[in-house]
């Protein structure tokens, strides 16, 4: 897609995390964010970049009627549940949301004549597939959900790309792997109710916010018994997504690609960095594995360089976590939520 002069893009849940992140770096670039999210976990205050539609992303009429309004001429689709373990006790939440979400979508675009989508897709399609602890995960691999989670992201897959032959479509779908930090000028950040994520979950711990933090398992296949994941700076992830929206790709092409680093932090690394970026030990406890969790989840970003011409430059942990930790001292909205957190440490 050419840039041009604030050339609209539906962002569907960019009111949310990765895409207020997305939102403000459309921004920067030249285009017009047009913010579709209900609500429901985003914040308001972090639509700060272009015009907010109050909209659900099953309701395919208030879609369309979106992408009227607005010309949008490409949509960067986020809107969805995300926790895994949630996943597990609602399968038949997450298919309505994520998936009859997306049908809606996909009808919305063909009617209104839209034919780019870049997907907020995930490595848990992916499982665990039985690989080592230290392997790093191609696109080719073999896909086996560990999640209902991940079974609504690959489902998504084949429906765009199905859509893609049928009406041609340009597709990409973006396979990341675990998304934190925060934007460097500290106006947006991470903020979920409650938060499962892992890196803020121990600031939050560490700086005193709740209780100790849990390890959900320390006895996983890896070198120190603690899931290993590959975690990628929200900056750059939304780079990714920018650029997957201007790739020089043909009508009716799909192509899926990972967004990540191609290093693996365990969850003792992380609790050490965390640790040593606030001046003292993060409190916490070691509980039971929750069901989902495969040991390793880490990226083989090659295509991404290839393909997009992408690559992560702010994705140290150290950075990462830096980044985290002034955003949670100071957070700009969603404040009253570390106080309500249920202090329990994710590797999603």
């Amino acid at each position: 897609m050419d840039r041009g002069t604030k050339a609209a893009v539906l962002v569907t849940g960019g009111a949310g995390f990765i895409g207020a992140h997305t939102a403000k770096a459309l921004h920067d670039r030249g285009y017009l964010p047009v913010v579709y999210d209900n609500l429901s976990s985003g914040f308001r205050d972090a639509v700060r970049w272009g015009p907010f539609v109050h909209g659900d992303i099953r309701d395919e009429r208030a879609l369309g009627d979106a992408l009227a309004e607005h010309g949008i001429k490409a949509v960067i689709h986020f809107a969805g549940l995300i926790e895994v373990g949630r996943s597990v006790a609602k399968p038949d939440l997450f298919w309505e949301h994520n998936v009859a979400g997306t049908v809606s979508l996909l009808g919305a675009m063909r009617d209104r004549g839209v034919g780019r989508l870049v997907f907020s897709s995930s490595a848990a399609v992916y499982g665990q597939g039985g690989r080592g602890p230290l392997e790093t995960i191609p696109e080719d691999a073999p896909k086996a959900p560990a999640s209902p989670y991940g079974d609504t992201k690959l489902a998504c897959e084949w429906m765009i790309q199905a859509q893609c032959r049928a009406y041609g479509l340009t597709g990409v779908a973006l396979r990341y792997f675990n998304a934190a930090g925060a934007d460097p000028s500290d106006q947006i950040g991470e903020a979920h109710e409650p938060e499962t994520h892992l890196i803020p979950l121990a600031i939050a711990a560490a700086l005193g916010d709740g209780k100790p933090l849990t390890v959900f398992g320390d006895d996983f296949d890896t070198p120190d018994g603690t899931c290993l994941r590959d975690y990628i700076h929200v900056s750059d992830l939304a780079a990714a997504h920018v650029a997957a929206l201007e790739a020089d790709l043909p009508a009716g092409a799909f192509e899926a690609v990972n967004v990540g680093t191609g290093q693996g932090a365990s969850v003792f690394e992380v609790v050490k960095a965390v640790g040593q970026a606030v001046g003292h030990a993060v409190p916490h406890s070691i509980g039971a594995r929750r069901a989902g969790d495969p040991a390793s989840l880490v990226a083989n970003p090659s295509r991404a360089r290839e393909l997009l011409g992408w690559s992560a430059t702010r994705s140290s942990l150290d950075q990462i976590v830096a980044d985290a930790l002034r955003w949670e001292r100071t957070p700009r909205y969603g404040a009253g939520v570390r106080g309500e957190r249920k202090m329990q440490a994710s590797v999603d």
